[in-house]
């Protein structure tokens, strides 16, 4: 790849990842092979007692970021002899009585995401008192530990952001629209919070209904309409970066697109020019190592982290990159 901008890692999480991709192009593909040939066949590759853990997520219908976070973690759980049960919901409320469930089942280890961590708290006391590990994996970085749980597993959203607000001075960008996209998710706050930390223009948030594309695609439309200043326009998630680059044709605007992670479309459009950039955290790798974390500690009593959350990104990817990384978009892994 020629150039891979990288702003935060620590060497574990690199490890980690070159793992996954092998030493070599070669090496790599026949990983893969040997790991797809597994999972079709559902062997494992370890004779631990088949243990059962849930991963529960504040995942909204449709969102395929979230499809890629699954598939990294059936692909561990295959490999480590997990029975996986997997289930979402955008609602707080929802998502811990999900929690709740998993503990009533007894699983033996708990993944979850912390979007909106105040509803998830008394879940996730009851996971600790019934001695249930939890791993956090994604959002909630700041609230894992004191909630109890081994580690935490994702990118710092604050320094995500410090890193787009950083490409975009790069990139001479002088206005731009951070586009919110689910209300009260204290991480895609914290995005925002970080571009406007280092970007030396003006910042400007918009709050949309993330639910309706269409309503999506028409409040930035009308925003680039009224305000011919935007010169870059950044939404926090995969599936938006499409509908904005629609409501910039339909603004008759020049603004650029950039978006927070990847996935084929994204990766499409940077190489056909249409996005800028894109922020990767790697949702195959945060899926994958939160299984692995966790039978780990079953296996092992190892914990990972020594306290501090599991980095797996941010990365900017560029038009440079796409092409390398589209094969991998494309089968759904990045």
């Amino acid at each position: 790849m020629s150039r891979f901008s990288t702003w935060v890692g620590i060497a574990l999480a690199g490890a980690l990842s070159l793992s996954l991709a092998g030493c070599s192009s070669t090496g790599g593909k026949r990983a893969e092979d040997a790991r797809a040939a597994a999972a079709a066949q559902g062997r494992a590759a370890v004779n631990t007692p088949r243990w059962t853990f849930a991963m529960v997520t504040h995942a909204g219908d449709g969102d395929t970021f979230w499809d890629i976070v699954r598939s990294g973690a059936k692909q561990a759980a295959v490999k480590d002899n997990i029975h996986f049960l997997y289930s979402h919901d955008d609602e707080a409320q929802q998502q811990a009585q999900l929690v709740d469930a998993a503990v009533d089942k007894k699983v033996d280890g708990i993944i979850v995401t912390l979007a909106k961590p105040d509803a998830m708290k008394a879940s996730l006391a009851r996971a600790r008192e019934a001695g249930i590990p939890v791993v956090t994996v994604n959002s909630g970085s700041a609230e894992s530990k004191e909630f109890g749980a081994l580690t935490h597993i994702g990118q710092d959203e604050t320094i995500a952001g410090e890193a787009v607000g950083e490409e975009l001075n790069q990139r001479g960008r002088k206005k731009a629209l951070c586009v919110l996209h689910e209300q009260g998710n204290v991480g895609h706050e914290q995005r925002c919070d970080g571009v406007e930390k280092t970007f030396d223009g003006t910042l400007v948030r918009l709050h949309v209904n993330g639910t309706s594309m269409p309503d999506v695609q028409s409040a930035i439309e009308a925003r680039l309409q009224s305000d011919a200043a935007v010169d870059a326009v950044v939404t926090l998630g995969a599936p938006y970066a499409d509908t904005a680059v629609k409501a910039r044709e339909g603004a008759g605007s020049d603004a650029e697109i950039d978006t927070f992670d990847l996935n084929a479309k994204v990766a499409a459009g940077l190489k056909d020019g249409s996005l800028g950039f894109a922020v990767d955290q790697q949702p195959y790798l945060q899926g994958y190592e939160a299984v692995d974390l966790l039978w780990l500690y079953r296996y092992n009593a190892d914990v990972l982290g020594g306290g501090r959350p599991v980095l797996t990104g941010p990365q900017i990817i560029t038009e440079d990159d796409a092409a390398a990384l589209e094969e991998y978009t494309q089968r759904g892994t990045r």
